[in-house]
C-alpha cells in the first residue's frame, strides 16, 4: 500500500491508497506474463505472502471453537426463555378468550384475575430482560470480547500488509 498526499481540504495528510494492480504481472505481447513484472525487484524487497481477507477471516473465526462456545449458550438460554414466554403470553390470550369468567373473578376490590395477569405479562417481560443481560454478562460478554478483539487484530494485520 502507498502512502499520497491529500491535496484537498483542509490539513494535508497521507491517505492509504489500495492499487489493484499492484500485485498484477506485466503480461508481454504473447500473453505470457514478464519476469520480475511484479514490482518486487526492489532492494530488500520481501516476497509477498497471501493475504487473508475480512470475510475469510470472520468465516475461520466463526467456525472457531470458543464462537460456536458463546453461539450454545446463547442459544441454551434464549430458545428456552423464549418458548416459556410465549407460552405465557398464549395462555393469557387463550384464557382471556376461552375463559372470560375466569378472568373477571375478582382478586382484591376492582382488581380482577385479568388485570393481575396483564400486569404479570409486563412483570415477566422486565425479568426476563434483566435475566438475559446477567446471563450475557456471566457467561458470554467476556468470550465474545476477546473474539472481538482477536478478530479486530486479524482483520488489522490483514489491512496493513
Amino acid at each position: 500500500m502507498e502512502q499520497v498526499d491529500k491535496q484537498e481540504g483542509r490539513g494535508a495528510s497521507a491517505v492509504p491508497v489500495d492499487d489493484p494492480w499492484d500485485d498484477a504481472p506485466a503480461a508481454a505481447p504473447d500473453g505470457r506474463a514478464e519476469a520480475g513484472a511484479t514490482g518486487d525487484e526492489r532492494l530488500g524487497a520481501m516476497p509477498r505472502q497471501r493475504v487473508a481477507s475480512a470475510a475469510e477471516i470472520y468465516l475461520e473465526v466463526q467456525r472457531s471453537p470458543a464462537f460456536q462456545e458463546v453461539r450454545r449458550r446463547y442459544r441454551r438460554f434464549v430458545f428456552p426463555a423464549t418458548l416459556a414466554f410465549l407460552a405465557w403470553y398464549l395462555a393469557y390470550v387463550v384464557a382471556a378468550t376461552a375463559a372470560p369468567g375466569l378472568m373477571a373473578r375478582p382478586v382484591a376490590g376492582a382488581v380482577n384475575v385479568a388485570m393481575v395477569a396483564g400486569l404479570g405479562q409486563f412483570l415477566t417481560t422486565f425479568l426476563l430482560t434483566w435475566a438475559y443481560a446477567r446471563h450475557a454478562r456471566l457467561r458470554r460478554d467476556r468470550a465474545a470480547l476477546e473474539l472481538r478483539w482477536d478478530t479486530q487484530e486479524m482483520t488489522r494485520g490483514a489491512a496493513r500488509r
